[in-house]
Formats: structure tokens, C-alpha cells, sequence
């Protein structure tokens, strides 16, 4: 059903400037300690306060004597999986570059975390691929897939290959029945990139079941393309994707399940490659005007209307899905990255925009897609960050969760200097963690982003990968609700 200008009008005048809509993160900060933003040239200029003011988060970050993870006083880590260090229960080094990642509850008090590797290209071309364990490869020529770690009481650590054989497993999204969902941000085709196999699809893993994962197939329904993140609406059935894309710039998707179809373990790799209904977004302002690119909104509390249009050829066959649409049928936005389920709807990020895009250039905007009035709110905005390589402002947001203690965790992806961050239900952030791992050199540093950021299903732990060389972290400390300031 289309939305009328009507529609969305009655819908805004509900829902206000859009501050206070349905969910609890509200309209969220922009720069340390920042009350939220209204314009992407201000932020970062005129409210930064310096970390630990006012009471917000955990005070300033402590600089590492071992050279990997500044915390907060009272904080601490421990490293989980360390890419050729730690070892797989077959004998295998952990694979490298780790990505998206999700928790479970396992057996007897475990915590059960299946983490992707976002390996692309060939497995020659990389020292620690995922192996390819017996029955659990889709393509052997490719380098990618997922581990499933166990974290057990008394700190003992197992690591198994829960799929090998797929390509750029970049983010995902765990599912309200306990599996998680692979995304190869990809469009290889077989024969490219010595692919034997045609990629760029999403895959189900369960973290409990081995027999489970046997024989991987794609879920085909939900389109061949440059998948990134994945969330489900439990309530619905709908699955909302995230397209990591440029040249043209990727899509918010959303597929509809058939008539009668139930969600389950396994179910959705029994679905035919033509099942349901995959579409893309497209956004009308206040006005009912199109808004070709999420890049031309430059004030938090900004909402649209979304449209839904159908996808011609989910499989790509010939023309990359993104660019099956002329000018004026969807919206799009560059890097479309990491999603979060929580508030009755699907926090959404765009990590940033430059040349590439339309609009104002920004360092990142996380967005709230509200499924019962069919709108998308603003709720964080980063301005352009003009000193990267500095210890202040955020940008390059990424990976996402929500908190169990209010508010949003955010994974930075961007230039220079690289953290984990809180921004508060109130509207202002705060630093959790900082890279201190330089795999450059000391006249030119590098900091690999984070990825991965999830809490365990008790809230007590707080893990986090660093992508390159890959390590999974498990951080713990006085945890408290962030006061709203």
C-alpha cells in the first residue's frame, strides 16, 4: 500500500518534530557530551565538553600498558580469540578479521557468540581463513564464513567453524528464534575473483545445533546483493537489510514472508528463490516531496515517510539490484551499515557521506524505522570530523546495539583514532573503549576499526572485536543507566 501525502501528514502531526518517537534512545548526540545536534556544521564546534563532564558514562579512558584496549577507571578485558594465536577445537588457527557478531545463551550457564569473518576474494589470498571443516562449505574457494565461540564459567574458550566457504561475511543480525543470519557484502559471481560459486547472498547459522549448519544453502529470497546488516520484526515477519554500496549508492530493503509462511530454525533456507516480497525504500518528506538520498537530511529529529517498491530481479541476474531503479523511485544512502532491533522498530546506520552522495557531507547518522507508522526519524547526526586523528569527536559509526542500560553502543569505523562509544536516551555521548593497537607504524599509526559489538544475554558483558589482525574482547566493569542530563 502506498503512503499518500495525507498519510504521512496525519502521521507527522502524531509524531511531533520526531524527538520523542516510539522508542527509548530518543534523539541521540553527535559530538562527547553533546546535547543532540541540529545542523552537521555545528557539531563537534560548539558543544564538545571534554569526556567524563556532567556525569554522563565512565569518566576518561586509561591508556593500555599492554597496548590494546584503553577503558575506563575500574574496567577491564580479557581477549577472547586472537587470530593466529588461539586455536579452533579442530587445531586451526581463529581465523582473521572478525565482524559482526551475537550472543546466545548456551548449555550449563555458557555464553554461546557466533562471529564473522570478513574475508574476500580467494583463501590463498589470506594466512587464517575459515577452515574448511567437513560438510559445512558452500564455495571451497572462498576464505569467509563464521566461527561459533563458547564462553564457559571459569573462563575456558572453545571455537568451531559453524560455515566456511562464503565471502565478506561483513555484519548480520541474530533472529527472535535463536539462529543468526550471515551477510556477504559481495556481488562475485562464479568464475570472479576464482569464485566457483555465485555470492553475495545471506546464510543462517545456529550457534547449538552442528547438524544444523550441514550442507549450507543461500536464503535466496532475500536477494543477491552487497548485504551488510540483517533485522527481524518479530512481530511482523518482515526482514529489514542494509546494502554497503556505492556508484549508485545501496538500498534499505525489506522482505515480505509468503502468506502463511512461520519463522523457525531452518525454516527460511526451505523457502523457494522467488518467495515473498523483496523492496527497497523510498522516503517522502513532510511536504510529500521524494528524498532521493538519506544524505539531504541535516537536522536530528528529521522524518520521513517510507514507500516500499518491489525489487524487478532479486538474484541480480544481470544488473546489480541497486541499479534495476531509475532516479525517482528510491531512496539511497552511502554506507549503509550496521541495524539493531529493539523499541518496536530497527535502528539503522549510514556511516557517512562525501562526493558520493547528494546531500550535506556528515560522519554518520543513525536513523529509527518505525514499522507501525512507516517512518524513518534522524536520531543521531555527526558532522564531519576535521581532526581524525585527535582523541575527541566520533564519526564512522558502524556496528550498533542497544544498550540494556540505556541508549545505544556504537562501533566507530571511521578515520584515525577508532572507539567504542555510548550516546545516552537523553541525547549526549560518551567513550567506552579506545584501540590502542597500531598496526601502522610509529610515524604513520593505523587503528583497525571495531566490529561486533553485543552484550551477553545477562548484560554483564560487553564484547567487541577488533577487526584487523581479529580479536574478540570481553569487557566488564561497574555497568550503571545513564542518567538523562
Amino acid at each position: 500500500m502506498s503512503l499518500t501525502r495525507r498519510d504521512f501528514a496525519g502521521r507527522s502531526a502524531l509524531t511531533g518534530a520526531g524527538v520523542a518517537l516510539a522508542g527509548s534512545v530518543g534523539a541521540l548526540a553527535t559530538a562527547p557530551h553533546a546535547l543532540a545536534s541540529t545542523d552537521t556544521e555545528s557539531v563537534g564546534e560548539e558543544h564538545g565538553h571534554g569526556h567524563g563532564h556532567g556525569g554522563i558514562g565512565y569518566g576518561p579512558l586509561i591508556p593500555d600498558p599492554d597496548g590494546i584496549l584503553a577503558l575506563p577507571a575500574r574496567f577491564s578485558y580479557e581477549v577472547i580469540t586472537y587470530s593466529g594465536r588461539t586455536r579452533l577445537e579442530s587445531g586451526e588457527y581463529t581465523p582473521s578479521n572478525h565482524d559482526g557478531t551475537a550472543t546466545f545463551d548456551g548449555p550449563r550457564g555458557a555464553t554461546l557468540l557466533v562471529n564473522n569473518h570478513e574475508l574476500g576474494g580467494h583463501r590463498d589470498d589470506w594466512p587464517h581463513p575459515v577452515p574448511l571443516a567437513e560438510g559445512l562449505v558452500y564455495d571451497p574457494a572462498a576464505a569467509g564464513g563464521c566461527t561459533v565461540v563458547e564462553v564457559r564459567r571459569g573462563g575456558h574458550v572453545a571455537e568451531w567453524v559453524g560455515i566456511a566457504g562464503t565471502a565478506t561475511n561483513c555484519a548480520g543480525g541474530s533472529t527472535p528464534w535463536g539462529t543468526w543470519l550471515t551477510c556477504e557484502e559481495t556481488e562475485d559471481r562464479a568464475g570472479s575473483n576464482g569464485m566457483t560459486k555465485d555470492h553475495g547472498y545471506v546464510f543462517e547459522v545456529d550457534p547449538e545445533d552442528h547438524r544444523a549448519n550441514r550442507d549450507p544453502q543461500p536464503v535466496k529470497a532475500l536477494g543477491r546483493y552487497a548485504h551488510e546488516a540483517v533485522v527481524v520484526d518479530p512481530r511482523r515477519g518482515h526482514l529489514y537489510l542494509t546494502e554497503d554500496a556505492s556508484g549508485p549508492n545501496g538500498l534499505l530493503y525489506r522482505w515480505t514472508p509468503p502468506e502463511h509462511f512461520r519463522h523457525g530454525r531452518g525454516r527460511l533456507r526451505s523457502l523457494a528463490e522467488d518467495a515473498g516480497v523483496l523492496q527497497a525504500f523510498k522516503c517522502l518528506d513532510s511536504g510529500g516531496k521524494f528524498v532521493d538520498d538519506l544524505s539531504r537530511a541535516t537536522k536530528t529529529g528529521t522524518v520521513y515517510g517510507v514507500d516500499w517498491v518491489d525489487v524487478p530481479d532479486r538474484d541480480a541476474k544481470s544488473t546489480s539490484v541497486r541499479s534495476q531503479f531509475a532516479d525517482g523511485e528510491v531512496t539511497r544512502a552511502r554506507k549503509l551499515e550496521g541495524m539493531w532491533w529493539a523499541d518496536g522498530g530497527a535502528y539503522i546506520v549510514s556511516s557517512y557521506a562525501r562526493d558520493e552522495s547528494p546531500g550535506r557531507p556528515h560522519d554518520g547518522q543513525v536513523w529509527f524505522y518505525d514499522p507501525k507508522r512507516r517512518t524513518l526519524t534522524l536520531k543521531v547526526l555527526l558532522g564531519v570530523n576535521a581532526a581524525p586523528d585527535e582523541d575527541g569527536a566520533f564519526d564512522g559509526p558502524d556496528n550498533i546495539t542497544v544498550s540494556p542500560y540505556g541508549g545505544l553502543v556504537i562501533a566507530e569505523d571511521g578515520e584515525g583514532v577508532q572507539h567504542l562509544f555510548g550516546a545516552t536516551d537523553s541525547g549526549r555521548t560518551y567513550p567506552i573503549a579506545r584501540n590502542e593497537l597500531n598496526i601502522g607504524t610509529e610515524d604513520e599509526p593505523e587503528y583497525s576499526e571495531f566490529t561486533g559489538v553485543t552484550f551477553s544475554p545477562d548484560g554483564r558483558t560487553l564484547y567487541a572485536n577488533i577487526q584487523t589482525p581479529g580479536i574478540m574482547l570481553a569487557i566488564t566493569g561497574p555497568w550503571k543507566r545513564q542518567k538523562r542530563h
